[in-house]
């Protein structure tokens, strides 16, 4: 959680709360390993830093979700390495830490638990009715503005790799304005609609991963290419019809960016802990997962609740039951 990594170095969560109050936010923006001017919005900031938590738990199990069946399965070891080099990998991780700081953000504005924001205040949507009806908003609109001056993204970086950082980073902001959805809601006799509160409400965070993950999958190779007309360097990458006389092609504003290759991942090294001892499925990834080495067959008992039935009043009563379960696991 560095200015320079922009959010995807994934800090030691630490011990939450403190002395008081005032005092515990305090001490949880020391333990958060943060930029001296971050730092110092973090302690003005009264709930940011619970927030700034919530943000790495859900981008760690989110990234940990869509990479589960991977040779990269999105584990801490070897992350710090990672985040030096420009693979996919580490694109997809300035991506999904973005995003999940913006989710976080506006989440944490609308249930209240941050002091200088409250539910969103976008005009067009009668947000003080909704409010009289117990409805609050998602304040994308304050976590953005928030974000950016956080990341301290007013400069952009002359090097081709803080480009690419800054890119994948405004990718997962993307994603998640993207997702920004206006629901609605009837008031009125059995459910008729003579009064309806509309306010803004951002989708599901597994939504927002499941998109970041297909962007993955088509990430975009990049250089660095003067642009006289602009008089700078800007990113480009190969040109999207082939071979052909024109430039190349700029990549699109919500295309994920790399620069580099990719390693296997198949054996440990200062990246991952390879794929040995890795559960596969023999009908869909162990080929792949395994990359050539095979995969060990063993049969075990796993114990799960069956034949449940709903008992007056008001608990469910089940049985235990047992099967046998073949689990594939990757060879050394």
């Amino acid at each position: 959680l560095t200015g320079k990594e922009a959010l995807s170095h994934f800090p030691s969560l630490g011990p939450a709360g403190g002395s008081g109050p005032s005092k515990g936010h305090v001490k949880q923006c020391e333990l958060l390993q943060l930029s001296r001017k971050q730092k110092r919005l973090c302690r003005r900031e009264p709930g940011l830093a619970e927030t700034l938590r919530e943000a790495i738990r859900l981008g760690i199990l989110e990234c940990q979700f869509q990479f589960r069946s991977e040779r990269w399965n999105c584990s801490l070891e070897g992350r710090p390495s990672l985040l030096k080099r420009g693979f996919k990998e580490t694109a997809f991780l300035f991506a999904v830490s973005s995003a999940a700081l913006t989710h976080s953000l506006a989440r944490a504005c609308s249930a209240g638990r941050m002091e200088r924001c409250t539910c969103d205040d976008s005009p067009g949507l009668e947000n003080r009715k909704a409010w009289q009806w117990g409805v609050c908003g998602d304040n994308l609109k304050y976590s953005t503005k928030f974000l950016k001056k956080f990341l301290g993204q007013k400069r952009i970086g002359k090097d081709l790799r803080a480009k690419v950082d800054i890119h994948n980073t405004n990718v997962g902001i993307k994603a998640v304005k993207n997702g920004l959805k206006t629901t609605c809601k009837c008031h009125g006799v059995s459910g008729s609609c003579a009064v309806r509160t509309c306010w803004k409400q951002l989708s599901p965070f597994h939504e927002i991963g499941r998109l970041l993950k297909l962007r993955y999958d088509d990430a975009v190779k990049v250089f660095s290419t003067s642009n006289d007309a602009v008089g700078h360097s800007e990113l480009a990458g190969p040109n999207r019809h082939g071979h052909s006389p024109k430039p190349p092609a700029l990549p699109r504003p919500t295309d994920l960016v790399y620069v580099e290759d990719s390693p296997s991942f198949c054996r440990p090294s200062k990246y991952s802990l390879g794929t040995a001892g890795r559960i596969c499925s023999r009908e869909g990834n162990c080929d792949s997962m395994c990359c050539g080495r095979g995969y060990n067959t063993q049969s075990r008992l796993v114990t799960f609740s069956c034949h449940c039935q709903v008992q007056w009043c008001c608990y469910v009563e089940c049985q235990q039951c047992m099967q046998e379960e073949v689990v594939y696991s990757c060879k050394q």
